[in-house]
């Protein structure tokens, strides 16, 4: 059975400046640039039913599109690091859209999501990396920034299991704003005529 989650896809022009990135880290296992993503919510393993449900729950969500920017680098795992990750700049938007998905989430049945939500793009993940190493690699790139882009859509992902970074799939997408580019409907011409 594949774990869902839900995430923002990296366009391509930001996919290729964290490409960039890679290389120069000994230890590190490097994402392949098309499974760049932002997770917004893990799911985990579940059936049918239960994921049925939860894509047409997020169906009815209703946002604007946005705009973020990638900027600074990371690692998790102080004393022994296992990833290097790229952040976002924050984003008031982006925190509303994955705080309406966790509701969701609770609402049928899930439990919370343990970790607090740190938005980032996973770059690396590390094997014996020493600390010195990551320190100097994070501190040659710590002013990494994309050029703003626009998030149109969230998307259901799903991984199946594997030794971490991919392959990813999106199972199903759910575009942003579209409700606001609908064009409006003149509701005159379905109102009875006074002379009938």
């Amino acid at each position: 059975m594949p774990r869902l989650f839900t995430a923002l896809e990296i366009p391509r022009d930001a996919a290729m400046s964290l490409s960039l990135l890679r290389g120069g880290l000994p230890g590190a296992r490097w994402i392949d640039v098309e499974n760049y993503h932002i997770t917004l919510r893990f799911i985990g393993d579940i059936d049918g039913p239960a994921a049925d449900e939860l894509i047409s729950a997020f169906d009815r969500i209703d946002r604007s599109s946005f705009s973020l920017t990638l900027s600074g680098m990371g690692s998790f795992g102080s004393k022994k690091p296992h990833s290097i990750w790229a952040g976002v700049s924050p984003s008031p938007e982006l925190k509303a859209l994955q705080a309406e998905i966790e509701r969701i989430c609770q609402r049928l049945g899930f439990g919370p999501d343990p970790r607090r939500f740190s938005p980032h793009v996973s770059l690396a993940r590390l094997r014996n990396a020493r600390v010195g190493d990551v320190v100097e690699y994070l501190g040659a790139r710590g002013n990494f920034r994309t050029m703003p882009f626009t998030v149109g859509r969230f998307v259901v992902m799903s991984s199946r299991d594997s030794v971490g970074g991919g392959p990813y799939v999106v199972e199903e997408a759910y575009p942003l704003g579209w409700r606001n580019s609908l064009p409006s409907l003149d509701t005159s011409a379905l109102q009875p005529s006074r002379n009938s």
